[in-house]
């Protein structure tokens, strides 16, 4: 459907896109991710001509529509384009503001597009607000109304730039959903997103952007899983990790544990493992490392969330010793019922319930110690 060849932007001092090459099919489903500024919402703009590329060609089936010949107010009318900003008339109602673009651009009749409006305020959700202006909505109900304007003109494609990132959290859910449903219907659909865990749903190819091109394309499950180019894989591992660091007796686990829960419901592989982790950190922090160390400290603490797995690396300060091999000596205490007064008996005990595997090792540096714990 799309095809792009060595694309390139450029603008005074910045090169976003350098030479972009990539086939976009009927019916595919792409998420477009990497850091900020590699040109990811350019390309999107580039792809419709809301910026004329430095160089470089792009097809719309078998046409150029980098030919400045090419008429693309018809171009338009086969691929929408949804932005962060939902670009609503204030001084129309939802139904005039989703009927205007085909009884301008399209000829429909009044009724023609005040019917096919419905039926797509029905779609998405929000029949019952026809009648309502745009500043009687919600950000979410502004997306979605923005959603089906794009639709009432029948486009063949849709580019989605960060359709989600200027909501609320709890409004990103209500249009997700609606893009799922387009996604699920054979629409073809091409996603600018920061939201890993919906690029990871919704989508049957992604493009990780970096060094100004499309530097990886693959599966979710390859890019997510099995990344292969050095820059995506970096990219990708810190999404999954979260490091922290405790200097103090009073350390409050309370945004740790917030942050940690959003990872794993990120992941969305993980079942109940979230109260194992949990656990372990609370009962290895407070329970294990701070009674054991004297003040001065420095603990580092490392989750990394892997596909099957929750490790926990904690890195500490003090002599070396070997607290996994102390763990399993308490935890061993606890069932045979010994000192069962002694604190460390119970944790140890918590922890190796939880636990999957418990490793110690030494290292060079301030943070002598590396306790490993891998979630059950």
């Amino acid at each position: 459907m799309i095809k792009i060849e060595h694309l390139k932007k450029e603008y005074p001092g910045a090169t976003p896109l350098q030479d972009v090459n990539a086939e976009i099919r009927d019916g595919d489903v792409i998420s477009v991710i990497g850091p900020s500024g590699t040109g990811k919402s350019t390309l999107l703009r580039c792809i419709n001509q809301m910026e004329k590329p430095t160089a470089g060609k792009v097809w719309l089936d078998d046409e150029e529509i980098t030919d400045p010949a090419c008429d693309m107010n018809r171009v338009r009318r086969k691929m929408g384009m949804v932005f962060q900003s939902f670009n609503l008339f204030g001084h129309m109602t939802v139904i005039e503001n989703i009927m205007k673009p085909p009884m301008e651009l399209l000829g429909k009749t009044k009724q023609e597009a005040y019917d096919n409006g419905i039926r797509l305020l029905r779609l998405v959700g929000l029949a019952d607000k026809a009648l309502h202006y745009p500043d009687e909505l919600s950000g979410g109900q502004k997306q979605r109304i923005a959603i089906a304007r794009t639709l009432a003109m029948d486009p063949d494609i849709i580019l989605l730039d960060e359709p989600t990132s200027a909501l609320d959290p709890a409004m990103v859910d209500e249009v997700n959903a609606v893009i799922k449903h387009l996604a699920s219907s054979g629409m073809t659909l091409l996603i600018v997103t920061h939201d890993m865990s919906f690029a990871r749903d919704v989508s049957n190819r992604v493009f990780y952007m970096d060094e100004g091109i499309i530097y990886e394309d693959g599966t979710p499950e390859e890019i997510f899983n099995h990344p292969k180019k050095p820059k995506t894989i970096q990219f990708i591992r810190k999404l999954f990790v979260i490091e922290e660091d405790i200097n103090g007796r009073d350390y409050d686990i309370t945004d740790l544990r917030k942050r940690i829960y959003e990872l794993i419901i990120q992941m969305k592989s993980f079942g109940r493992v979230w109260n194992s982790t949990i656990l372990l950190l609370d009962e290895t922090i407070h329970n294990v490392l701070i009674p054991m160390l004297q003040d001065p400290f420095h603990i580092h603490v490392r989750i990394e969330c892997r596909k099957n797995n929750v490790l926990l690396f904690f890195d500490y300060s003090g002599q070396a010793v070997d607290t996994a091999s102390l763990i399993r000596e308490k935890a061993a205490m606890a069932l045979d019922g010994t000192n069962m007064d002694d604190p460390l008996i119970l944790s140890a005990k918590v922890i190796s319930t939880h636990a999957k595997e418990i490793t110690w090792c030494r290292q060079e540096g301030e943070l002598i110690n590396r306790l490993q714990i891998e979630v059950k």
